[in-house]
């Protein structure tokens, strides 16, 4: 995907924000990767295309982006939060000891948004699973 693609520049536009270059590219990396990256790794990658970007420049649209919705901050643990671009319904499984963030499909009992308006009284909008474990590359150093 090129950063001037015409999806990454109306998602842009459709939150009434200025479609900058930096913008786009950020979007890019994270629409074009399965990895949920750090900031420093989106700047690694922006960087080749736009040498003279700078950290800061990277941490302020993260956080522009993930104010207007475009994008979801993951966060783990004392690790560096991870930024996520997919929005299709998918949850997450952390590995306890190297730190490594996988999506996971798995299947939710369709009763359980209801469960839980019920149970706690508040409307459900949306929800998010996690999974904590030790992936199988950690399982194989300890065996």
């Amino acid at each position: 995907m090129d950063y001037n693609d015409n999806r990454t520049m109306n998602d842009l536009k459709s939150q009434v924000i200025r479609p900058t270059r930096q913008r786009a590219m950020i979007m890019e990396v994270l629409n074009g990767t399965t990895k949920h990256p750090t900031a420093d790794w989106i700047y690694d990658k922006v960087r080749k295309k736009c040498p003279n970007v700078s950290l800061g420049t990277i941490y302020r649209n993260l956080n522009l982006l993930k104010e207007k919705g475009l994008i979801r901050e993951l966060k783990y643990g004392k690790n560096t939060a991870r930024y996520d671009g997919n929005f299709d319904p998918h949850h997450h499984i952390f590995c306890l000891k190297c730190g490594k963030l996988d999506d996971i499909q798995c299947k939710v009992h369709p009763n359980l948004t209801k469960s839980v308006e019920k149970s706690s009284g508040y409307k459900i909008e949306g929800h998010q699973l996690e999974f904590n474990g030790i992936c199988p590359d950690c399982l194989k150093k300890v065996e």
